[in-house]
């Protein structure tokens, strides 16, 4: 029998209101459970752990102002050729490949 939680079940939930300056957040993403811890230990005037569902999940508090939302915009067409040329002038793909033994 498989215990512990689905994908599906591990959520990031982000609750705030207009009236308080605290944000919840509760969350089984590993890269964002890092970056809050990260902060929190940094910053604890600030950001604070406030539980632990034993089920790798944790919930931390964080003032608002400190905790943003980022919107990106799909490239066009120009801007992915432009990138990709400014790309290959630099040589990233040969420095990537590189990296993961591809020396071709």
């Amino acid at each position: 029998m498989r215990t512990g939680l689905t994908k599906k079940q591990k959520t990031t939930m982000i609750y705030f209101d207009e009236q308080s300056r605290i944000i919840e957040v509760q969350t089984h993403n590993t890269d964002l459970k890092k970056r809050l811890t990260a902060f929190a230990a940094k910053h604890p005037q600030c950001c604070r752990q406030t539980d632990d569902d034993e089920q790798g999940g944790l919930t931390f508090e964080i003032e608002k102002g400190r905790f943003s939302f980022r919107l990106t915009a799909p490239y066009s067409a120009e801007r992915r050729r432009a990138a990709s040329k400014a790309a290959k002038k630099c040589g990233v793909h040969r420095k990537v490949a590189h990296l993961y033994g591809d020396r071709n």
